[in-house]
C-alpha cells in the first residue's frame, strides 16, 4: 500500500482575523462546530420559540446576532432556520412528528458555544440529547504564522 503525503503551507493570518481564531498549545482551529439531537423534545412547531430559543442561545454564548431567518412549514409540520452571528451561524430544523430536533451551533473567536446546551434544553425539554463537537479549520500550531 502506498503512503499518501500531503503538503502544507503555511497559513498566514491578517492581524484583523487573529482574534477570531482559537489556541491550544499544540493546534489552533477557526472555530467549534456542534451537533446537536435533541429527542423526545417540545415546542418544535411554534415559530415564535424557535425565534425565542435562537435569540436567548446567541446572547447566552456571547455572540453578536446578525440576522435570523425562519421558514415555517406548511401544509406540513416543522421549522427549519438559521440565526446569523458574526461569529458564524446556528441553525435548527425540527420535526415536531418525530419530537426532534437537528441544531448546528457553529462559532468562532470568544463565543462560548457549550452555553447553548442549556438553552435549547431549556426551551425544547428534550428527554435525550445526543452531542457531537468539532474543531474547524483545525491546525498544528506550527504551521500558522501570526
Amino acid at each position: 500500500m502506498k503512503k499518501i503525503e500531503t503538503m502544507h503551507q503555511a497559513m498566514q493570518i491578517p492581524q484583523q482575523n487573529q482574534e477570531y481564531f482559537s489556541r491550544s498549545d499544540d493546534f489552533s482551529f477557526a472555530g467549534t462546530h456542534l451537533l446537536l439531537e435533541l429527542w423526545q423534545a417540545e415546542n418544535l412547531n411554534s415559530i415564535e420559540i424557535v425565534e425565542e430559543a435562537l435569540i436567548q442561545a446567541t446572547k447566552t454564548c456571547n455572540a453578536t446576532l446578525r440576522e435570523i431567518r425562519l421558514h415555517h412549514f406548511s401544509p406540513y409540520q416543522g421549522i427549519s432556520g438559521v440565526a446569523i452571528i458574526q461569529e458564524s451561524h446556528i441553525s435548527i430544523h425540527t420535526w415536531p412528528e418525530l419530537a426532534y430536533a437537528a441544531v448546528d451551533v457553529f462559532m468562532c473567536g470568544k463565543a462560548e458555544p457549550a452555553k447553548s446546551i442549556a438553552v435549547f434544553k431549556s426551551y425544547f425539554k428534550p428527554k435525550r440529547v445526543q452531542i457531537l463537537e468539532l474543531k474547524r479549520g483545525l491546525f498544528d500550531n506550527a504551521e500558522m504564522v501570526l
